[in-house]
This record gives C-alpha cells, sequence and structure tokens, in this order.
C-alpha cells in the first residue's frame, strides 16, 4: 500500500473553524528525545494564532511535567490516556481517568508484572522513566535497549496474559491495567480542557502521531497525519494515517502545522 502524500492544499478543506490539533509526542515532536527545533517554532506558530495543541502520549507523568509546564502546549494527555496534565493560573493540574484506590491498587499490580517480565525475560528492561510512571509499565524497545520483534511480542503476549491493556511506541512497550487508550484520552482531556466534544467534532481536529500506539486515533479521526518515519510501523498498522509528511520527526510535524495554518 502506497504512503499517502501530504500537501497543503490537501488540508484545505477541514471543517471551520478548526478546533485543535492533537499529537504525540516522541519521534512526532522530538528527535534522539529532544524537541526538534522545526516542532518548538511549529508549537509556537500554532500557539499565537490561537489554536489549541495537546499532545497525547504514553510517556509517563513524571517525564510529562517540565513538558507541561513549559511547552506551548494546552495540556498533556499521559501514560496513554489516563493522566491529564495543565497549567491554570500558573499552577500545574493534574486530573486522573481512575480515583486513587483505584489506582493503587492497579498500581500494585503492575509493579508485579514488571518484576515478572524483567525476571522471565532476560533482555527486557524497563524504560528509563519508570520511576515517574503512575498508572502503567513500560518496557524499553529501541530508546535504551533494543529488543528485536519477537521478544517484543512476547513481552507483549505476557502483559496481555496477565491482564494488562500493551501496546507498543516507537521506544517503549507500555502495559495498564483497564480498557482505555489513547483515543478515550484524548475525549475526556479535550472536554475538561476545552468544554469541547472531540467524537462530535472529530471532523475539526487533526492528529499526528508516528507508531502503531497512534492507529486508535488515526481509526477514530477523520484528519490523521503520519510523520515519514511511520514507515517503520506501516506493516503492522490496521488503521493507518489520512497522510504522511515528506520529513520525519519534528520537521515532519512542522509540515503539518504549516498546512493547518494555511488552512485556519
Amino acid at each position: 500500500m502506497p504512503l499517502p502524500a501530504l500537501l497543503p492544499n490537501r488540508l484545505s478543506s477541514l471543517t471551520r473553524p478548526l478546533l485543535g490539533v492533537l499529537t504525540d509526542i516522541d519521534d512526532t515532536l522530538t528527535c534522539d528525545g529532544a524537541i526538534a527545533p522545526e516542532a518548538w517554532a511549529a508549537l509556537q506558530a500554532l500557539h499565537q494564532a490561537d489554536i489549541p495543541v495537546i499532545a497525547i502520549t504514553g510517556r509517563p507523568v513524571g517525564w510529562s511535567v517540565p513538558y507541561a509546564q513549559t511547552w506551548p502546549l494546552r495540556g498533556i494527555v499521559a501514560e496513554n490516556g489516563s493522566v491529564c496534565l495543565y497549567q491554570a493560573h500558573g499552577q500545574l493540574q493534574k486530573i486522573y481517568l481512575h480515583d486513587a484506590a483505584t489506582r493503587q491498587h492497579h498500581y500494585q499490580h503492575l509493579q508485579r508484572v514488571l518484576t515478572d517480565i524483567e525476571a522471565q525475560i532476560p533482555t527486557a528492561h524497563r524504560a528509563h522513566d519508570s520511576a515517574g510512571r503512575e498508572t502503567d509499565i513500560a518496557i524499553d524497545h529501541s530508546e535504551h535497549h533494543y529488543l528485536d520483534e519477537a521478544t517484543i511480542a512476547a513481552v507483549v503476549q505476557q502483559m496481555q496474559q496477565a491482564g494488562l491493556t500493551a501496546t507498543v511506541s516507537s521506544i517503549h512497550i507500555n502495559g495498564w491495567m483497564g480498557t482505555h487508550h489513547k483515543w478515550q484520552g484524548a475525549c475526556w482531556a479535550v472536554r475538561a480542557l476545552l468544554g469541547q466534544d472531540l467524537a462530535q467534532t472529530a471532523a475539526q481536529w487533526v492528529y499526528v502521531g508516528d507508531s502503531t500506539n497512534d492507529q486508535v486515533m488515526f481509526q477514530h479521526l477523520p484528519w490523521t497525519v503520519g510523520v515519514a518515519n511511520i514507515r517503520r510501523f506501516w506493516s503492522q498498522l490496521q488503521h493507518h494515517p489520512r497522510f504522511v509528511t515528506t520529513a520525519e520527526r519534528g520537521a515532519g510535524f512542522a509540515e503539518v502545522a504549516r498546512a493547518v495554518l494555511g488552512a485556519a
């Protein structure tokens, strides 16, 4: 299946008014763990145009805090939909999908599963950002440790056998309790932060991502874009983005921002 190209005029038929942009972070805004200069400039341009951007990531709460405080974002949905961080009146706010008792019960089970995975799959290592995780666990497959596809599949299987939902991002294998995911997290975050019903206004949003854990967003939104490095996962996707950028990572996001700003 050929990858569909993104051209600025392809977004010209966006339903008006455009309500905002939803985006992944790792390898969509960033390169080697740092935000690309082009992506930073694009976020600033969208902010100045009063187009809200909400990031939806598998990264943990602790990792997300400084970015929620300093990046020109309306908010960050962390841990694949279970936590939302945003600034209000100069203070960082956090809202959770589950109550404190449920989170504590889930956390204890998740830590047991994480320990079992590392014991039973010797090449599997917890992600370096694990200390900041409150509602999920993550095994590193491409950030600091490399796992082949067979080992990734084995980790996913072990998570699922332990009752977890599991998904694979460009760098981590994430597992959590519950059936929530990026789409559900995006829906409640958009409602909480902007008072909008994302499901009802889906045609007025654009989503940008780069890997298999973004496909639930590709499935539910009509205007979706993969940055060019999504080619790595193309054959593994059941739901593909509508467009693909020419450039990879943050430079690809900048392409989307220019197209959005031209269509707004």
